[in-house]
């Protein structure tokens, strides 16, 4: 891969400017494709789209980022509306780091005419921005681009830095990409994010066929003397691979293999792994490594937590579950008879690599039940993502390399990025992710965790607040109507007919996210627009849980 960092955004966004920062530090070549589109056509962009149209100057654009890219050590400030086009995100990705700077639209309007007032007598042409209602304009467009724009390597939220902490941020992320990446490895095009935390950052990498690079990438992230994986019988033949892998780069790898099931985290099962550790004269700096589901990865990494108060951990998801949500964010835990997760820690990984090509030996059911916290991403967050789910069903289902690494990774990303700005869900932020968690999680305890997997309950946890949120006007009816059908799309339960109601609403009492008896709902103010509220009146609720279980 070229030594390229392709920066993108809206207009507005600060590519230009954060761009030359990016190569002074560098010392690299700034380049501007619409300087390249003017040199290409002859002409000034602004005559390109009086003369010929929006559709030639796209055809131009393609053409100067395709000479651009053959170029190495240059940063390129694009086009805001460049990642539309499929062709040049694959030009892009192939050829270096794709940065995305993001901003809010008041602040984009702001800096827009800020810029106008300085340049005053040198007007800056935008022609997609020409509209008398600016800042409407500025939203409508950006939401049309944003699924794209979220597609980007590595993000950086420009609304409180200055053009050269936006600059160094976006460095940081070029070099987390390479120094982190083995030698000839795809690892900086499989960088989904970085994780920010108290503990340190992290990456998360999420690739096709990737398992086999396992030692690898621990290498360049640390150098651990020895590692004990904790997998699950349902997935021997991936920590196998796992294991080799780090056997390759001459790490001793023991396993523990637990029975699989979520009846299986618990505080029994962390005794035996403890007592395990013990017999193998584990030391804090060796490496665990959680080979598996969502079970796995929340037990192994609260024994991680604990032993010798604590040693270091990797998450390597297997399950499509886990890859979304659980491997994700440094949640830790147990559970008791009185509920799910009571007994836990945050404690960050120092990596998540997650293999998308291990999930096509999952059974149906399970590889179902995951897709369940994607498209939660987008009903909370992306609306694009949503409808990319709506739109590609098929080939989504089919486990199509591309597009099933694409959403994967874009709804990983959008996990990280609330993760890095609420680690401890102490600013209101984070509990946004668990929408249709409470009402899951009480289905889950009442009927003993056995009955419904925790991405099937999701589904019917989501349908729940739904129709809490239409009753309290947030939600319209439309707007539920589009959620059950893109959850049935996928073959996800709606109702949990059967179910004793009592016991689900006894359940939730115990939910971490109770407090003096009041339970903090997550529910959406419209499609992909996810807030809480504490004022749900416990009748509606009651009236809700009766209607899913009747």
């Amino acid at each position: 891969m070229r030594e390229n960092i392709f920066v993108t955004g809206f207009s507005g966004s600060g590519k230009t400017t954060t761009g030359k920062q990016i190569a002074d530090l560098l010392g690299w070549r700034f380049v501007d494709t619409d300087d390249e589109i003017v040199s290409i056509a002859g002409m000034s962009i602004e005559d390109v789209f009086a003369t010929d149209g929006e559709p030639r100057f796209r055809e131009l654009e393609h053409q100067a980022l395709a000479k651009i890219a053959s170029g190495s050590r240059q940063v390129v400030s694009t086009g805001g509306g460049i990642i539309m086009g499929a062709a040049n995100r694959r030009t892009m990705r192939a050829n270096g780091l794709v940065v995305l700077l993001e901003a809010s639209p008041d602040n984009i309007l702001e800096r827009l005419e800020r810029q106008q007032e300085i340049e005053a007598d040198d007007l800056v042409v935008r022609p997609m921005l020409a509209d008398d209602e600016l800042l409407e304009r500025i939203v409508s467009l950006k939401a049309q681009r944003q699924e794209n724009y979220n597609r980007a390597n590595w993000i950086v939220d420009t609304d409180d830095l200055t053009p050269m902490q936006a600059a160094q941020e976006a460095i940081r992320g070029w070099k987390m990409a390479n120094d982190s990446a083995p030698s000839g490895s795809q690892a900086t095009a499989d960088l989904a994010a970085e994780v920010h935390t108290s503990a340190g950052d992290y990456p998360l990498w999420v690739g096709w066929g990737i398992l086999d690079q396992l030692g690898e990438r621990v290498r360049k992230v640390l150098e651990p003397p020895v590692a004990y994986i904790v997998s699950d019988e349902g997935v021997r033949g991936q920590a196998r691979r796992a294991q080799r892998a780090m056997e390759a780069v001459s790490i001793p790898t023991h396993m523990f293999l637990i029975p699989p099931g979520e009846q299986n985290k618990t505080l029994a099962m962390a005794e035996h792994m403890y007592t395990w550790l013990a017999g193998h004269k584990a030391e804090r700096g060796h490496l665990i490594i959680a080979v598996g589901g969502g079970v796995v990865g929340d037990l192994a990494g609260f024994v991680a937590a604990t032993y010798l108060r604590g040693m270091p951990l990797a998450q390597v998801p297997t399950s499509l579950l886990a890859m979304m949500d659980a491997a994700v964010g440094g949640k830790t835990a147990v559970d008791l008879p009185h509920g799910k997760n009571l007994v836990g820690a945050f404690y960050q990984p120092k990596f998540v690599l997650a293999d998308v090509s291990s999930l096509q030996s999952l059974p149906a059911r399970e590889l179902t039940s995951g897709w369940a916290e994607a498209i939660k991403h987008g009903l909370i967050m992306d609306e694009g993502l949503l409808s990319t789910f709506e739109d590609q069903r098929e080939p989504i289902l089919a486990l199509e390399p591309e597009i099933a690494t694409d959403v994967i990774r874009r709804s990983v990303a959008i996990k990280a990025n609330v993760v890095s700005r609420d680690e401890r869900e102490t600013l209101g932020i984070r509990i946004l992710l668990n929408y249709g968690h409470t009402i899951a999680h009480g289905i889950e305890t009442a009927t003993g965790f056995g009955q419904y997997l925790h991405g099937e309950a999701v589904s019917i946890g989501m349908m729940g607040a739904a129709r809490i949120g239409e009753a309290m006007g947030m939600m319209s009816t439309k707007e539920v109507a589009r959620q059950r059908a893109v959850l049935g799309a996928y073959g996800l339960p709606l109702d949990c007919k059967g179910i004793e109601p009592e016991a689900i609403r006894e359940a939730m009492l115990s939910d971490k996210k109770t407090s003096s008896g009041a339970i903090r709902w997550v529910l959406l103010d419209g499609i992909g627009n996810a807030a809480t509220r504490n004022d749900v009146p416990s009748e509606l609720v009651h009236e809700t849980v009766r209607m899913l279980t009747a």
